[in-house]
């Protein structure tokens, strides 16, 4: 796992300014802290900043090639064609090796990096189709002085550019790009409707001049100019195995994801919530681990007294603790519960740290940041942790799916949740802007825009039932507007610590049998993530199989409260916070006027950690907000 940037300029332009290249390996340097390297010719710039992973001597970067030869990381670089930047891993590079020495291709190393050079080195662009797993990497080919971006099938590790008068400037980070002198960080109502978006469209950025390259695409930039293709999608097919036969396959896919991710020459983790996603991936590392004789670690975060005083609210029934601790003791864990504070949600230095790393505000408020003190708990004894991630889209594991009224709505079924709820119905973390405000993002607008844009993209089948077409539609809107945030969210708040996270449920293999799998076939049992359950059934205890769908823990003490509306006190109270333009300031001093009371409630009081993270945001933009 790495950080990776660089430039590309026009003949007659200068390249490499002094020290540049340093600058965008710093905004990385959380992303990389064993090892950073720059390649550059005249044209091209590579960064690549390393958390070493697989072959840790041998895997430096940015590493080089030609044709017909080996691989180098350093030295005659003026004799090689071909250099490579990238992040990520490839878990079926070992497969790939065997194929690419076949063809006569040379490894000096044990490293995935290499065999993702020597991939393009045989099969150019097209590389990309080869490659099972997560990455973001990037090609220069001085043969025909074309920059390939490539990005992963889901999006599961970031890569964003941006287009100047010069060339095209690239990074795992917008924080990267944005350091390079020709790419400006403006943001205009376009970009806030972004960022207040629960369903951006693939390839949207918050930033004027940037763009994210959107999963499963390549992006080639050259002298004809510049180009996208994507590479693979889903595809809409007749599912022809009976129940017993797709229970056994949905296990068997996803043993051997586990498996694959299981290969790492440093320590490794699965973060346990105690819920059936989380716990399967568990259950099978630890069989798969029993082999060496070490036991899985296991990581669960919970608040002090939070299970002892749990209060269950509409998607929390019971606290995660005690299931995670049934899991690691029927598996036999080496299992570490992660213990938060107020005081450490409350931190300044963490909510800092937790905006920092995500580059821009986001409405999940402490949700983030005990997710980012567990991913640093959690690196202080693995360097890979796995997740459960991406079971409810490929599942139906989401309350709004079985919610016939909400699923079947012409809208993003979750964004339907979100206006249905009490909470939330004016969007999540949009509770205290004010009406003419948001009368100006017209959110509901934007939402019906890009939903009639998603819908034009999903595969279908003829002759389905209107309930399997509505699923299956539901299913596709999950993978490409929903996951690829929450994957970004998990990647940015875990590599701030330097801790790569894996998620096995992600294996395209996996994804692309169980879209085709029948609504009736996924709900067999008339509850959610039917087929999931039964192909773990001989892996958990009953009471962790039977356990309700429940998302993220949020903190449930009043005194996290009370210090998030003293802080906002403080930032009404200061007529130059930048803001205060944005809200309803009526509403929001009758929040601080009514203390506690006005903002128990987990949903409400997200709506003041995100008035308060946009307003730090705000005060770095500068005069880089144009409305």
């Amino acid at each position: 796992m790495c950080g990776i940037a660089g430039w590309t300029v026009a003949d007659g332009r200068p390249g490499r300014a002094p020290g540049l290249a340093e600058t965008l390996a710093g905004t990385m340097a959380c992303r990389g802290p064993d090892d950073q390297g720059v390649w550059a010719d005249a044209h091209t710039t590579l960064v690549q900043t390393r958390l070493a992973i697989i072959d840790l001597t041998g895997g430096r970067q940015p590493m080089t090639g030609e044709p017909g030869d080996g691989t180098d990381s350093g030295g005659a670089r003026e004799r090689h064609t071909v250099a490579l930047a990238y992040s990520g891993e490839v878990y079926n590079f070992r497969e790939l090796r065997t194929e690419l020495a076949g063809r006569g291709h040379r490894f000096r190393t044990r490293s995935d990096t290499e065999v993702v050079l020597h991939s393009y080195l045989e099969w150019g662009e097209r590389c990309a189709e080869r490659l099972h797993g997560m990455f973001a990497f990037a090609v220069w080919d001085a043969r025909s002085r074309t920059l390939l971006l490539a990005r992963d099938r889901f999006g599961i590790k970031p890569l964003c550019y941006a287009r100047t008068a010069g060339g095209l400037v690239f990074g795992s980070e917008p924080k990267t790009v944005l350091a390079h002198p020709d790419v400006r960080g403006t943001v205009d109502l376009d970009g806030l409707r972004v960022l207040f978006s629960m369903a951006r469209a693939p390839g949207e950025n918050v930033y004027r001049d940037l763009a994210d390259l959107p999963p499963a695409h390549t992006l080639t930039y050259g002298p004809d100019g510049l180009s996208l293709r994507r590479y693979w999608s889903l595809e809409a097919r007749p599912h022809e195995d009976d129940l017993d036969t797709t229970v056994g396959r949905v296990r068997e896919l996803l043993e051997d994801s586990v498996a694959r991710e299981l290969v790492s020459d440093v320590p490794l983790s699965v973060m346990l919530s105690g819920g059936l996603d989380s716990s399967a991936v568990a259950a099978l590392a630890a069989r798969v681990l029993a082999g060496s004789g070490s036991p899985v670690r296991t990581t669960t975060v919970t608040y002090g007294g939070y299970s002892d005083n749990f209060q269950p609210d509409l998607v929390r029934s019971a606290p995660d603790a005690p299931y995670a601790r049934a899991v690691a003791e029927h598996i036999g864990a080496d299992h570490r519960e992660i213990e938060l504070t107020t005081a450490d949600l409350i931190a300044p230095e963490a909510r800092r740290a937790v905006l920092r790393a995500q580059d821009v505000p986001a409405p999940f408020g402490d949700m983030d940041t005990s997710t980012f003190q567990a991913f640093a708990a959690a690196r202080r004894r693995s360097t890979v942790a796995l997740t459960g991630e991406s079971a409810d889209e490929i599942f139906g594991g989401y309350n709004w799916v079985h919610i016939p009224s909400l699923a079947d709505e012409e809208q993003f079924p979750w964004v339907a949740f979100e206006q249905w709820h009490p909470g939330t119905r004016q969007g999540l973390g949009q509770g205290l802007l004010s009406p003419a405000f948001k009368a100006r993002l017209d959110m509901h607008g934007y939402y019906a825009e890009r939903y009639a844009q998603a819908m034009a993209e999903i595969p279908r089948l003829p002759g389905e039932s209107d309930e399997s077409r509505r699923a299956r539609e539901v299913c596709h809107l999950h993978l490409t507007h929903w996951l690829p945030r929450l994957l970004d969210r998990n990647d940015r708040l875990s590599m701030i610590s330097g801790l790569e996270v894996r998620v096995p449920f992600c294996d395209h293999r996996l994804v692309q049998y169980a879209y085709n799998i029948p609504w009736e076939m996924k709900t067999f049992d008339g509850r959610e993530k039917s087929l999931l359950r039964a192909a773990a059934r001989d892996l958990l205890p009953e009471r962790v199989l039977e356990r309700p769908k429940a998302p993220f823990p949020v903190s449930q003490d009043a005194t996290y409260t009370k210090a998030l509306h003293q802080e906002f006190a403080e930032v009404l109270a200061d007529r130059e916070a930048p803001v205060r333009a944005l809200l309803d300031l009526e509403a929001s001093h009758r929040v601080v006027r009514e203390g506690e009371a006005a903002g128990q409630d987990w949903l409400h009081r997200m709506n003041v950690e995100m008035v308060l993270q946009i307003n730090t945001w705000l005060r770095g933009l500068g005069d880089g907000l144009d409305l």
